[in-house]
């Protein structure tokens, strides 16, 4: 045959199955919203059409003769009613997988466990496992918010309770002044100062939580040496750590820097050391060390607590956590702002933050990571 007659039949063949693709295109977006299996049918049905309208237009031409047309449509024929009957029952497992995929999506969020899919292609058993996964996360995410929920209705209840007992105090001792009652007026002044103080330490911890926790705060990083942060970080909490008997101690080598904000990093290493004073015993010792690891900075500080029960480990840096009984009970623990205040800047610093219990004890450290 000439290359001309074969260039020939090439061209009407394609043509051909062209036509019939853009019509089987035209269908298969006439029934889009359609089940899955009319479009597989469609694709049956325009994979055996072609090649008819291609024979028929060649046929036409004097390429072929009638009896070879004839031949052939006997062929494509049984093809094509073997083809469509796959795709359909194709389309049908198809809908049926689908519908399976469906109901575990439908299963999502509601506590039902996702029924794992069997006998099923690859790309079915990748989305069940990733529904799976998506629900452990939801899962995760509802204790999350159960967990913050229930730490933030202790912490209202706690600072509503702390600000009662100073607030009553104030109203008694400003009512026996006016009213002429107080036998010495300058020790009633004394403590209503060490009252206000108190309040407005804990209105200072509220505002800068909240500060934190809604984003606003942006550290203004700049490089830090942390030998001449953390002795001026000591030196400021020396008096009460005196009053109390406890010894302040630190070991921070030369040269050790780190691009922090000043500011927030020497209050987050403060309340950490005044939350070490607080449950260290008098004549216990708690210390701040750095150190330089790969990759980061740490700053450690360690206390002489008796310890924190590993059962609330994790909690540690909740809002509104105050610790228990293994943490020197009877004292004043503040409102449990402090180690809050504490994640919150060293996270805003893309670092870490954790607590461990001394082996042997007793005693806790608290590590701040941040970023070399």
């Amino acid at each position: 045959m000439r290359w001309a007659d074969q260039l020939d039949i090439i061209t009407v063949a394609a043509t051909a199955a062209l036509l019939v693709g853009i019509v089987g295109l035209l269908a298969s977006w006439a029934l889009r919203k359609r089940s899955l299996r009319w479009h597989l049918a469609i694709l049956a049905i325009v994979a055996v059409t072609a090649p008819y309208v291609g024979l028929i237009a060649i046929t036409q031409q004097m390429f072929i003769s009638s009896h070879d047309l004839t031949v052939a449509t006997y062929v494509g024929s049984a093809a094509a009613l073997v083809t469509l009957f796959v795709a359909l029952g194709l389309g049908s497992a198809i809908g049926r997988w689908s519908g399976e995929l469906r109901s575990n999506v439908l299963r999502l969020g509601t506590g039902d466990e996702i029924v794992e899919a069997r006998r099923v292609p690859a790309e079915f058993r990748d989305l069940t496992q990733a529904l799976r996964e998506a629900e452990s996360e939801l899962e995760a995410s509802r204790e999350r918010e159960r967990l913050l929920d229930q730490s933030r209705r202790d912490l209202v209840s706690w600072v509503s309770h702390d600000l009662r007992t100073p607030m009553a105090s104030l109203m008694a001792m400003t009512e026996a002044l006016e009213d002429g009652l107080a036998a010495d007026p300058r020790r009633f002044l004394a403590q209503m100062r060490r009252d206000v103080g108190r309040l407005t330490t804990m209105v200072d911890d509220l505002f800068e939580l909240s500060t934190i926790q809604s984003g606003v705060m942006v550290p203004q990083v700049v490089p830090v040496v942390l030998r001449d942060l953390v002795s001026e970080t000591i030196a400021s909490a020396d008096a009460i750590a005196r009053a109390r008997g406890v010894s302040l101690g630190g070991e921070v080598p030369d040269g050790v820097h780190v691009n922090a904000d000043p500011a927030a990093l020497s209050r987050a290493i403060s309340n950490l050391l005044m939350n070490g004073i607080r449950h260290t015993p008098s004549d216990g010792t708690v210390h701040v060390r750095a150190q330089r690891l790969p990759g980061a900075v740490e700053v450690s500080v360690t206390d002489g607590c008796s310890g924190i029960p590993d059962a609330e480990l994790e909690r540690v840096f909740e809002m509104g956590w105050r610790g228990s009984s293994a943490r020197t009970p009877g004292e004043d623990h503040g409102a449990g702002l402090g180690l809050a205040i504490v994640r919150g800047i060293v996270e805003a610093h893309r670092g870490e933050v954790h607590v461990e219990n001394l082996v042997p004890g007793p005693g806790c450290r608290f590590r701040i990571l941040l970023p070399a």
